[in-house]
């Protein structure tokens, strides 16, 4: 008998070391320190709708003498901080070679108010006015940096993506170019903005095995709160501000070379530009989760499998140059 419980703690041991690494297999994250980078990081204030908001920038050595502003808004249950260190501050690093300001917003209540009717956080449920507080957020640092105001961009991942759509179907003349990582449109029941009709130059980032935004469109789900909604498919979001851009029918198709053999991912593009007409481009990562994409790090695998193939930076910042 007592062989039998010492084969049973063994069995049990093993059992919880197993789970232990699956554990920290699946939530471990590839944390970068700061780089050290000779520009500052600066914070800051402001009341909007008689609630105080706040955000970090980055303003690089080297600032442009009219520098553009990138807005980087960050996904659920998140903050401007973690948008930064999120995306392993390649935008603090891209902005000290580039000369352009970083500028990591915080939602409220760690949220911001979307498109998705759905929703049940508090930015949602009080429809916090976000458009609102960004718009004032950019005549502050356009003043405070001599920042160009025709040179405006936003991007961000998940619920900050789906920030970025909202600035660019409600507040074109506000954003130059938006970019949205892990986020389709939602669709038409789901559907909770004003639509302005204008085109604007967009970027779609979405990974084929993303477990909460799925590419092929459906319902939203983190960790089994189901209330955001569906979404369009990755292909008919794209669809939406091309078609409003003033295309039709396909982009020109591109395969990506690949970096990092070993990561299980693979990226593919289509792209539609002409002359005179805001650029669109959908940037699919084959196998790719609902993360940001870069070479060195990764997030959690629990939100799909980390691709290597690109920096997520990198691509945003020249497809925002591209910008006639």
């Amino acid at each position: 008998m007592a062989k039998l419980f010492k084969i049973l703690a063994s069995l049990l041991a093993l059992a919880l070391l197993a789970v232990a690494l699956l554990a920290w297999w699946l939530l471990h994250w590839d944390e970068m320190p700061p780089p050290q980078l000779p520009g500052v990081v600066e914070s800051g204030r402001l009341e909007h709708e008689g609630r105080q908001r706040e955000w970090l920038s980055y303003v690089p050595e080297g600032l442009a003498e009219r520098p553009a502003l990138v807005l980087l808004l960050h996904g659920s249950m998140g903050s401007g901080a973690q948008m930064r260190s999120g995306s392993f501050y390649a935008f603090d690093q891209l902005a000290e070679q580039e000369g352009f300001i970083a500028v990591y917003p915080s939602g409220f209540e760690d949220h911001w108010n979307d498109c998705r009717a759905g929703a049940i956080y508090s930015a949602n449920a009080l429809d916090v006015d976000d458009v609102g507080f960004l718009r004032v957020l950019v005549t502050t640092l356009v003043s405070l940096y001599g920042a160009d105001p025709e040179r405006i961009y936003a991007a961000g991942i998940s619920n900050g993506g789906q920030m970025a759509f909202r600035l660019g179907l409600e507040a074109p003349e506000l954003v130059r170019g938006i970019g949205a990582i892990a986020a389709n449109l939602p669709v038409e029941d789901n559907f909770d903005c004003a639509r302005s009709g204008k085109p604007v130059a967009t970027m779609i980032i979405n990974g084929t095995g993303d477990p909460v935004n799925p590419y092929q469109g459906g319902v939203v789900e983190l960790f089994g709160d189901s209330t955001r909604g569906e979404v369009l498919s990755a292909g008919e979001s794209v669809a939406y501000w091309a078609q409003l851009g003033g295309y039709s029918g396909a982009g020109e198709v591109r395969e990506w070379p690949e970096r990092d053999p070993d990561d299980g991912t693979s990226v593919r593009s289509e792209l539609w530009h002409g002359v005179g007409l805001p650029p669109v481009q959908l940037v699919t990562v084959e196998g790719g989760g609902h993360n940001i994409p870069h070479p060195d790090y990764a997030a959690p695998r629990i939100l799909g499998r980390p691709s290597h193939e690109f920096n997520t930076a990198e691509v945003l910042w020249a497809f925002f140059q591209s910008i006639d």
